[in-house]
Parts: structure tokens; C-alpha cells; sequence
């Protein structure tokens, strides 16, 4: 009787904490689109580049604090590899702020960046000849549909913040892939911390070159930049580790295919932005392509 008991207490503290995972981690995937607010308000009066310089690195500096250890103890390979990625990601963060900056429709722009979910295997599958799965034959024709009803819609005549949105896209896939080789034997908090640092040097050094910086920083700018460093990138970082550490990845992939949807939700809500119906139609394509690409995991998370 007490060993049923005992069964039946782990039963439930384990839905807890499934059920304390999923809640954390859809609140990461609004921190993530409060996100995009935020860097979109900065850009007012913000130099983009410089924006996503202070930003990270200011967020790099936070994480480099509780995670000095594991930094020192790194070795001279950990470093490349958390180096190499650090510069993919700076470089796919710098083409993301030139985006938003660029951009007419907030939420366009987040499910073309969502893209690079879809991307990940095929360009896996490219570099690294790893077999993907079948739902990636399924995923990519909706994401070209729905890049297709985005960019087509006056013709060929993409604009450049899409143009810069695919970049990052692109950059965000193959970020993503040597993020998870490198991780697997890389501390998550040291690998993050440089990463970001990274960011931060790549964005100062494109910064320097093409914008003019301005004399003095407003209280409108501190504001902005603050809560982008604590809010939306160091917490919802430190969030979604915690929380991923909680639950199965297959539950954590499908939650944050939310991510774009938060975004156009609430572009329409800050900036009152309205999609014409052929935007509508192209997003929707992208998040089934994401919702196909993780079948498995939906299906996974859907029997839990």
C-alpha cells in the first residue's frame, strides 16, 4: 500500500514540475516577444548597431559574474569552439537589428526569423550530412509558401528588412547547430557568457564603421537598453536554461514555437500594426512549417 502511495507521489510531483516547466517556459517565450518591443522602441533614438553592442554585452558581463569558474576553467579548444559560435551569433544578430530596424510589420519580421527553426536540419543535412527527419520534406515547401506570400506580394520586390530577416535566419541555423556540438561538452553559463560577450564585439566593431554614435544617452534610451540587458535577454536566457533543465526538450521546442505569435500579438497591441490578408495567409504558412518540423515533439507532448 505505501510503495502505491509513493508511486503515486511521484506521479504527481513530476506533473508539477512538467506543468512548473511549460508555465516558466511560455513566460520566456513572452519575455521573448516583449523583447522585440523593446529593441524596437530603443531604435528610436538608438543607432541599431550600437543598440545590440550595449545590449550584450552588457547581458555577457551579467552572466560572466556566476560564471567566472567555469571560465577559467575552460580549455584553449572550448574557447575556439565558444568563440566560433559567438561570431556566427554576433553576426546573425547584427543582420536581426538591421531588420528591425528596417521593418514595416514587427510580427512578419519574428516568424521569418522563426525560420531558422525550419532551417536547422536541412542545412544539418548539408554541412554535416546528418539524415534529417521526414517532416523537414513537409516543413520547408509551407516556409517557402509562406516567404513566397510575404515577399511577392507587389511582385518580386522583397524589402530589406525581410532581406535582413532571412540573413539572420540563415545565421541563426547554423548558430544553432554549432551551438548544441559545442554545448554538449561546454558549460551552458561559460558558453553563454562568451557568446553574448561576442555579440556585443562584433556589433561594437560594425558600429564603429558605419554609425555615428550619439554625444549623450537619454533617460528614454537608459530605460529601453535596461530592460532589454535584464528583461529580455539575461532573464529570459536564465529562464529558459532553468526551465529546459525541468522538462524534455520535445515539450520545450513546441512552447517556443509561440514565440512569433506573442510577437505579432503584441506589435498589434504597442504599435497597432495591421497585417494585409496576404501577410496573414504567409505567417500562417511558417507556423505550420514550424509546427511540422516538430511533429514529433507536438505529438510527444500532446500524449503527456
Amino acid at each position: 500500500m505505501s510503495s502505491t502511495s509513493e508511486s503515486v507521489s511521484t506521479d504527481d510531483q513530476q506533473q508539477a514540475q512538467l506543468l512548473r516547466a511549460d508555465l516558466i517556459l511560455l513566460g520566456v517565450t513572452l519575455l521573448a516577444a516583449v523583447s522585440w518591443m523593446f529593441s524596437k522602441e530603443a531604435l528610436n533614438e538608438f543607432p541599431p548597431l550600437l543598440f545590440m553592442a550595449c545590449r550584450f554585452t552588457a547581458a555577457g558581463l551579467l552572466l560572466v559574474i556566476p560564471g567566472r569558474r567555469a571560465l577559467v576553467a575552460l580549455k584553449a579548444h572550448e574557447w575556439r569552439a565558444s568563440a566560433l559560435v559567438g561570431l556566427f551569433f554576433g553576426a546573425a544578430m547584427s543582420f536581426w537589428i538591421m531588420g528591425l530596424f528596417n521593418a514595416h510589420t514587427l510580427g512578419e519580421g519574428a516568424f521569418i526569423t522563426s525560420l531558422a527553426v525550419v532551417l536547422v536540419p536541412f542545412i544539418s543535412w548539408l554541412l554535416f550530412r546528418e539524415r534529417p527527419a521526414k517532416s523537414i520534406w513537409i516543413a520547408l515547401p509551407l516556409a517557402i509558401g509562406g516567404l513566397a506570400l510575404l515577399s511577392l506580394r507587389h511582385g518580386f520586390n522583397p524589402d530589406p528588412g525581410q532581406l535582413f530577416f532571412f540573413a539572420a535566419a540563415l545565421l541563426l541555423s547554423l548558430t544553432f547547430i554549432l551551438n548544441g556540438r559545442a554545448a554538449a561538452r561546454i558549460s551552458a553559463l561559460a558558453l553563454s557568457a562568451i557568446q553574448l560577450v561576442l555579440v556585443g564585439v562584433v556589433s561594437f566593431s560594425l558600429s564603429a564603421m558605419f554609425e555615428d554614435w550619439p554625444d549623450t544617452f537619454t533617460p528614454t534610451m537608459w530605460l529601453w537598453l535596461i530592460l532589454s540587458v535584464t528583461v529580455g535577454t539575461a532573464a529570459r536566457f536564465l529562464l529558459q536554461t532553468y526551465a529546459q533543465g525541468l522538462a524534455s526538450p520535445s515539450h520545450a521546442a513546441v512552447i517556443m514555437v509561440l514565440e512569433p505569435v506573442w510577437t505579432a500579438i503584441i506589435a498589434a497591441f504597442w504599435f497597432t500594426e495591421r497585417m494585409e490578408t496576404a501577410q496573414i495567409l504567409g505567417c500562417t504558412l511558417i507556423l505550420l512549417a514550424l509546427l511540422a518540423n516538430r511533429w514529433s515533439a507536438l505529438r510527444r507532448w500532446l500524449k503527456r
